[in-house]
């Protein structure tokens, strides 16, 4: 028998939140989520999907909240830079930045396909371009106050990754940087890491190895026996933003649905 709804809780009542990579997939269930516990705005990032972004800010406005569009490459610092002084000056001030921008390598089947370039690439888009946008938006945050920011991480550092070496070095770089300013910024802003395991996006739905049967195999393995879309993630993600996680800073959060127990 199903579970019955849980009704939404408004968690984040007049706050503004930005997220990053919100045009499509989880980004975009992410700022949704935000706009239907209360957020007054939403700054939704993209880089080349202004059709995307534009799609999800119709949907934030169906929910009452205001949306601000906010264009930039993240890998590149000084649009990072003009990205936060742009989301500060539309939303008078951020409460929350969601750094859920990140390259998985996803068309990449082996590790004997890897290439210089996609290691350059993967590297500079998940550590090189969130630490820009934890940096440039953190120091505006001490400035203002408060705020919290989470990065979207991965479990793929719990047992790496032979597929995609690359992701999984560059997940470790993350949570170490995520540590860093957790400390740099503390008590001030938190930052902390929100990992899910495998969400069924459109993309992964697309990939060729899901269709023709990991999906299924990850389903038998997972304790909670079945893989969540990216909606179902999104209240998780923003948990580590609300007021329930004040005392929590530093910290790497699994949602996985039991795929990778590990012990203390």
């Amino acid at each position: 028998m199903p579970l019955a709804p849980v009704p939404v809780p408004r968690r984040f009542e007049g706050r503004s939140v930005v997220v990053t990579g919100a045009g499509t997939g989880f980004g975009a269930e992410i700022a949704v989520r935000a706009a239907q516990e209360g957020a007054r705005a939403v700054g939704i990032h993209y880089r080349s999907s202004a059709a995307g972004a534009e799609a999800t800010a119709e949907r934030v406005r169906a929910e009452g909240a205001e949306a601000v569009l906010l264009q930039a490459d993240i890998i590149e610092w000084a649009q990072v830079a003009a990205m936060a002084d742009a989301a500060f000056e539309a939303l008078g001030q951020v409460d929350v930045l969601i750094n859920n921008v990140g390259d998985v390598a996803r068309e990449q089947m082996s590790w004997r396909d890897i290439t210089e370039e996609s290691i350059d690439h993967v590297l500079a888009v998940d550590i090189k371009g969130t630490m820009a946008c934890i940096h440039e938006f953190g120091q505006r945050m001490l400035d203002q106050g408060h705020g919290a920011i989470v990065n979207i991480g991965s479990t793929v550092i719990v047992r790496g990754s032979a597929r995609a070496p690359q992701y999984a070095a560059a997940k470790y770089g993350l949570l170490g940087a995520t540590k860093s300013y957790a400390h740099a910024f503390a008590p001030t802003v938190r930052v902390n890491i929100f990992a899910p395991g495998f969400i069924e996006t459109e993309a992964t739905l697309g990939r060729k190895d899901w269709r023709e049967g990991r999906g299924d195999q990850l389903r038998a393995l997972t304790p909670m026996g079945r893989i969540p879309g990216p909606a179902e993630m999104a209240g998780p993600a923003l948990f580590l933003a609300t007021d329930d996680a004040a005392h929590i800073t530093g910290t790497y959060m699994v949602a996985d649905g039991g795929y990778n127990m590990v012990g203390a």
